[in-house]
């Protein structure tokens, strides 16, 4: 069922926290369905899927209009804007152009004005007034949001509040840890949902006292490393609190690593691609590992085909709640096979998008070991001959910028996993089956598709600053957690 956070053209994530997009009011969670069940909900660290709707104070997509009871964290995500020096990362081209204009027009004001003061040109004032005047709009519709980036989107909110803007990075992690364990303290004896969402490891890599230069793996070492001391704090807290035969715990990841970035970006072994390349593996191929001791077995291993939309159904029917009915759910109860009652995925088909484009189809036939990958198109890298989108830092899913395949490339993942050599009727005679079945496959989806808004249009993303969460008196936006309130 679709939800409108695709993209269809370049914006494919909230841009801006003053945006009017994000996850619909309406829209059923997990965590809604749980606080039915009598849980307890909380959500610690990124939530990036927008605040505010029509004005400052609705939060109608806010973590606490979606089922969360308890709110700390970033309600963005860590973007390079976060970190003091290290540049832009939004809309480069269009800053850019911005600031270009501004600086022609501002010559254009000093030449003339540096004419007429030699006597050479007589340039009326009210021209010398238009033209500066065009100067200071254009730098204001540069420096004001995109100046401001920092301080408008890097901020810390504990529910509705925000307490500190922009927010420290140095001490980050610590405090989203500080507030992961007391809310586990404080729903020690009823049942509770946790998210713990981790602001690494991602760019920009986190210089963190106690970690830095930690790693002989450098920065992103240094950063890995404390992603495990941050999951090990969360298991430590568990045990210490006797719940861990009562608890599931999950760690996975969204998206594999930006190849774009280089080593700080992340490393995705032998699969190819990338984060934000849609269906190739290296983009959404992520870890998962399960705990639940005396319920899970430890050490097993599932190779079948899963996906994070599993989540939904497996903590519902485990949380003993009923799922909605009203649609068609692409997830499925995870329990069996991480049980071992059941050794086959119910995904026979899984469904690769990127943005609102399909991108490839994952098929595992019944009463077969194969897995088949057929793709419909894929990224266009630039420069020509690498292997990422280099010259724009992260791939499009629209045209020009992707390449469509006909017929479409077909892989035999179970044994070529990295996606290296496309299959052929010459080189395995199911190539044709694969195709027709596939397409069958897409046109029942999307029959079962509902059209909804969609979220992440221009008229959605761009800054609105009666939208803008702010801790002071417009536009006047500052403060440091110490000087806030800091109980919930």
């Amino acid at each position: 069922m679709l939800i409108g956070m695709g993209s269809t053209g370049r914006v494919q994530v909230i841009l801006f926290l003053a945006g009017s997009g994000g996850l619909p009011p309406n829209e059923t969670t997990f965590a809604k369905l749980l606080q039915k069940q009598g849980y307890t909900t909380g959500i610690v660290g990124k939530w990036h899927l927008g605040v505010n709707c029509e004005s400052r104070s609705d939060l109608c997509h806010h973590p606490n209009n979606h089922g969360f009871d308890f709110f700390y964290g970033l309600p963005f995500t860590l973007f390079v804007d976060c970190a003091v020096g290290a540049g832009s990362g939004v809309l480069l081209d269009y800053q850019e152009m911005l600031l270009n204009s501004c600086k022609l027009l501002l010559v254009c004001v000093l030449t003339l004005l540096a004419l007429r003061g030699s006597g050479l040109l007589c340039a009326g004032w009210r021209l010398l007034f238009h033209l500066s005047a065009a100067a200071l709009i254009c730098f204001l519709l540069w420096f004001v949001p995109f100046g401001l980036l920092r301080v408008w989107n890097c901020i810390l909110m504990r529910n509705g509040e925000v307490v500190e803007q922009p927010m420290n990075l140095q001490t980050l992690n610590s405090r989203l840890m500080r507030e992961a364990e007391q809310f586990m303290e404080r729903h020690r004896d009823g049942p509770f949902l946790l998210f713990v969402s981790f602001p690494q490891v991602h760019t920009p890599m986190l210089v963190t006292e106690g970690f830095a230069g930690k790693s002989r793996h450098g920065l992103y070492g240094d950063n890995v490393e404390e992603v495990d001391w941050m999951v090990g704090r969360v298991v430590d807290t568990i045990d210490r609190l006797g719940l861990t035969e009562k608890t599931l715990l999950y760690f996975t990841s969204d998206h594999g690593g930006g190849i774009e970035e280089g080593p700080r970006g992340g490393w995705n072994g032998i699969y190819r691609g990338g984060k934000a390349m849609g269906g190739w593996d290296g983009g959404i191929r992520v870890p998962g590992i399960f705990r639940w001791p005396g319920r899970l077995a430890a050490g097993r291993e599932v190779a079948e085909p899963t996906s994070l939309m599993d989540v939904f159904p497996t903590v519902v029917k485990l949380a003993g709640g009923e799922l909605p009915k009203d649609r068609l759910l692409d997830g499925h109860d995870l329990m069996p096979l991480l049980e071992g009652s059941s050794s086959r995925s119910q995904h026979e088909f899984m469904f690769h998008y990127c943005g609102m484009y399909l991108n490839a189809v994952r098929w595992h036939p019944q009463n077969s070991s194969s897995i088949y990958k057929v793709v419909f198109f894929s990224p266009v890298f630039s420069p020509a001959g690498s292997s990422g989108c280099f010259s724009t830092g992260s791939c499009m899913c629209h045209k020009p910028h992707v390449t469509y395949h006909s017929p479409p490339l077909v892989f035999l993942i179970s044994s070529d996993p990295s996606e290296s050599v496309p299959l052929t009727e010459q080189t395995d005679p199911r190539v044709p089956e694969v195709l027709q079945r596939v397409q069958r496959a897409v046109e029942e989806h999307r029959r079962s598709l509902t059209p909804v808004e969609m979220q992440l249009t221009w008229r959605k993303t761009l800054w609105r600053p009666w939208l803008q969460p702010c801790c002071g008196t417009f536009p006047y936006c500052t403060c440091s957690e110490e000087d806030t309130h800091t109980t919930g």
